[in-house]
């Protein structure tokens, strides 16, 4: 099944039954119907079109409703059943689950796991699945269909219980007979397990188990071409299938390295790293040791051992270091599957996430999916309390206000180990937030590791943003922001921003405008822009923004109160142009005009 399924709940009760799924096994995504479910990471308002578009997608669909409107819906859209994702419709009070399309492409498993979770019953239909717990369409994880074409010829022998050959060249077959299936030495039509490119009969069917490791050496900035080309060298000269690699495999000091991480990529399958103690364990075993290895960095064979440390003690290497322009690459073969989230450690992963101002709705899709995903989440403790709906199944790391650089490295410490980080900040990461302090961090630290992991950076609606949308369109022409927080910024550099940006005509918005202890720095700063700006100037006072106790209004800038603002409250004042107008409704709305007046258009 590719991809993590969407959730789509029609009623209150249905996204409860749905999140109880999503909690049980991870990841996943809850699609509501707008004026129906709260608190889900997509909304929709049409059902039928909402349901056809993840279908076309691709997108594995379970509808927490009466399979009847997803067969409605999706009914006109069939085709090609190779083509399908899987559907499944479970019932609201999760009793019932069946699994509608796809059910050799993940259905009929996923329908087992929900079952599992909700304690109800998956009703399976598919004959091979029913008396021989069996779907060859469908192997397991590990397995890799060379061709399905012959799988229905197979499977229907199977059925009548005609001889069906099982030539077992490489992994445990145990998969194929655990649940009755009955094979002989030989047959036709048959069935081949193998790591092995050889040519099959047409009524063959073929499966490549992942019982191949990928070890590989580079020298840093080698070429991902360069590599690439090596491999499929290598892997064509011994006969031995890319469909077989289970991971690629390097020493961790590599796990920043593109050539490494693109040739993962390229074969589908993870990059995973051992340190040098772990790979100088498996000297005794390699066939090409080297001194000038072991002093570069620490142990004596790279690729080979590796690929042997990944094959586990009853591995062989089958395949010797080869060489190619500042490359290398071996190749080790295990009895059996290898489970490649066991093998080493991940290049880890530190995402940047930007919740918004905290309430579900202004949280966008990907930020809710990184944070799912996670497993580890650092951050503010009242920030991780926001999105703990979301996080219940990572470790979570709260650190204090205040202790911004010691929350970054640790998230950077946890990520070099080998886990999915999530680093959460309010609003946007990368506004006055914590993304410039983890490059900060990563630039001017001493731990060379840092700079191996895996970064992204996710937007999230920033304070602006939020009390710009309440209360209609006070950035609507040029802006800035300024933070009034003197921690970081001297203050001689803060005056100097205010005052040239009050001489410019710019929209301010003011961050961090008072605490307790700081109220100086906002008296000064109104005295600035009053200077400057007509008295009856619109200022917008938010507070709370996109949470309980929300407040958002419009006064006059000679009439703000500095007593009144403190740090969980954001300002916008406008400039020359900014109007401040009310609707019949009596709503006040601020607005500032692009000055398109006269120019017929925007």
């Amino acid at each position: 099944m590719s991809g993590h399924p969407a959730y789509v709940a029609l009623t209150g009760q249905g996204a409860e039954t749905a999140r109880r799924i999503m909690a049980g096994l991870g990841g996943g995504e809850l699609h509501g119907l707008a004026h129906r479910v709260t608190n889900r990471d997509v909304a929709f308002t049409e059902t039928i079109p909402h349901l056809q578009a993840l279908f076309r997608a691709g997108r594995p669909i379970v509808g927490l409703c009466a399979a009847g409107i997803l067969i409605r819906a999706l009914g006109p859209l069939l085709a090609e059943k190779r083509e399908e994702p899987a559907v499944l419709a479970v019932a609201e009070d999760g009793t019932a689950v069946v699994p509608l399309l796809g059910g050799h492409h993940g259905a009929n498993d996923l329908a087992r796991e929900i079952a599992g979770v909700l304690d109800g019953s998956a009703a399976i239909t598919t004959a091979g699945d029913v008396r021989l717990d069996l779907a060859l369409d469908a192997p397991p994880a590990g397995w890799r269909l060379a061709d399905p074409a012959p799988a229905k010829a197979v499977m229907a022998a199977l059925l009548a219980g005609e001889n069906v050959a099982l030539h077992v060249e490489a992994g445990d077959p145990a998969w194929l007979t655990a649940g009755g299936a009955s094979f002989s030495e030989t047959g036709t039509p048959s069935i081949r397990l193998t790591d092995s490119t050889a040519p099959a009969p047409a009524n063959e069917l073929v499966f490549h188990p992942a019982t191949l490791a990928l070890g590989v050496g580079t020298e840093r900035g080698a070429a991902p071409a360069a590599l690439s080309a090596l491999v499929r060298e290598t892997l064509a000269a011994a006969g031995l299938s890319p469909a077989s690699i289970a991971c690629v495999v390097s020493l961790d000091l590599k796990a920043g390295e593109a050539a490494v991480l693109d040739l993962a990529e390229e074969l589908g399958v993870e990059a995973r790293f051992f340190d040098a103690t772990r790979l100088e364990a498996e000297r005794p075993r390699l066939a090409n040791p080297s001194d000038l290895v072991f002093q570069a960095v620490g142990c004596h064979g790279v690729a080979e051992g590796a690929a042997l440390a990944a094959a586990g003690p009853a591995g062989n290497l089958i395949v010797e270091k080869r060489r190619g322009e500042r490359v290398t690459c071996a190749v080790a073969r295990a009895p059996d599957v290898i489970e490649a989230t066991g093998v080493g450690r991940a290049r880890g992963r530190l995402a940047i996430v930007g919740i918004g101002p905290g309430s579900d709705a202004w949280r966008t899709g990907e930020a809710g999916g990184w944070l799912a995903r996670a497993e580890d989440v650092v951050g503010y403790g009242l920030y991780l309390d926001l999105v703990a709906g979301r996080i219940a199944g990572a470790r979570r790391h709260d650190f204090p206000i205040g202790a911004e650089r010691e929350r970054v490295d640790h998230a950077l410490d946890l990520a070099v180990a080998g886990r999915d980080v999530a680093l959460v900040s309010s609003g946007d990461a990368g506004i006055y937030a914590m993304a410039a302090l983890v490059f900060e961090r990563i630039e001017q630290g001493d731990n060379a590791a840092w700079r191996r992991i895996a970064i992204e950076a996710t937007p999230g609606i920033s304070a602006l943003q939020g009390a710009a949308a309440r209360i209609g369109a006070p950035l609507g022409h040029d802006f800035c922001a300024i933070s009034l927080s003197d921690l970081l910024t001297p203050w001689p550099v803060i005056a100097a921003r205010l005052e040239a940006a009050a001489r410019a005509d710019f929209v301010v918005a003011l961050y961090n405008p008072a605490s307790r202890a700081r109220r100086r720095g906002l008296v000064e700063a109104l005295a600035v822009l009053r200077a400057h700006r007509p008295a009856g100037t619109p200022v917008v006072v938010a507070r709370n923004l996109g949470r309980e106790g929300e407040r958002v209004e419009a006064v006059r800038l000679d009439s703000l109160e500095a007593d009144r603002v403190d740090m969980l409250t954001l300002l916008i004042i406008g400039n020359r142009e900014t109007r401040h107008m009310r609707t019949e409704d009596g709503r006040g709305w601020v607005y500032t005009p692009r000055g398109y007046g006269g120019k017929g258009g925007a």
